[in-house]
């Protein structure tokens, strides 16, 4: 089982790590010091959440229905592109992180962003349902479980990691230009990743 465990964090980690759309936004709150700890919790427990789900072998039969995949990819492109264009429309106007302002949004307006832009990207579900719960379904039991624990482990070090070490960038994104290419760069993210699913939902 130990060893199971370890292939889960190793190849959870490889997957999770990945620069993509949920990593930008952990990374862009995390500078902003937007409480930045219960996105990491949201992030992490959705992961968690998908991980049974394929772990359990559930995450095969949604795969195999055509509608629901293109659907989701749809929606998740139009979600992504509208991020985007709001990030760059932040990196035009430019941003100066104020010690006195630093977690400004409301705690359901963070909830409702993780959650969508960690539920509405296809990419989640490809990679926690479809590749960990098919890799998963090589153990015998319980060694899958093992490895879908080692999998969990590896996101909630990986997103609190994240968004701890990017609240310490804080003093960095006090200037104008940091922000610029902070949100440049979260833009361009999450534009090529929708750019991405829509060609895969549409072709």
């Amino acid at each position: 089982m130990l060893l199971a465990y370890a292939k889960g964090i190793g190849t959870g980690g490889g997957l999770i790590i990945a620069i993509g759309a949920q990593n930008a936004f952990v990374l862009s709150q995390g500078v902003r010091k937007n409480h930045y700890l219960l996105i990491a919790l949201i992030c992490a427990l959705c992961d968690a959440v998908l991980v049974a789900i394929g772990v359990t072998g559930v995450g095969s039969l949604l795969a195999a229905n055509p509608v629901i995949s293109k659907t989701a990819g749809i929606g998740g492109a139009v979600f992504l592109f509208a991020y985007g264009a709001r990030a760059f429309k932040s990196a035009v106007r430019g941003n100066r992180l104020e010690t006195g302002n630093t977690a400004s949004t409301s705690v359901k307006a963070v909830v409702s962003a993780t959650l969508a832009v960690t539920l509405l990207n296809p990419h989640v579900y490809i990679d926690t349902v479809l590749l960990l719960g098919s890799i998963a379904g090589q153990f015998r039991h319980p060694d899958h479980l093992a490895f879908g624990a080692g999998a969990v482990t590896a996101s909630f070090a990986w997103f609190f990691s994240l968004s701890i070490g990017a609240s310490y960038l804080a003093s960095l994104f006090r200037r104008k230009l940091a922000w610029r290419v902070l949100d440049t760069l979260v833009g361009a993210v999450m534009w090529a990743i929708g750019f991405s699913i829509a060609r895969g939902a549409l072709g």
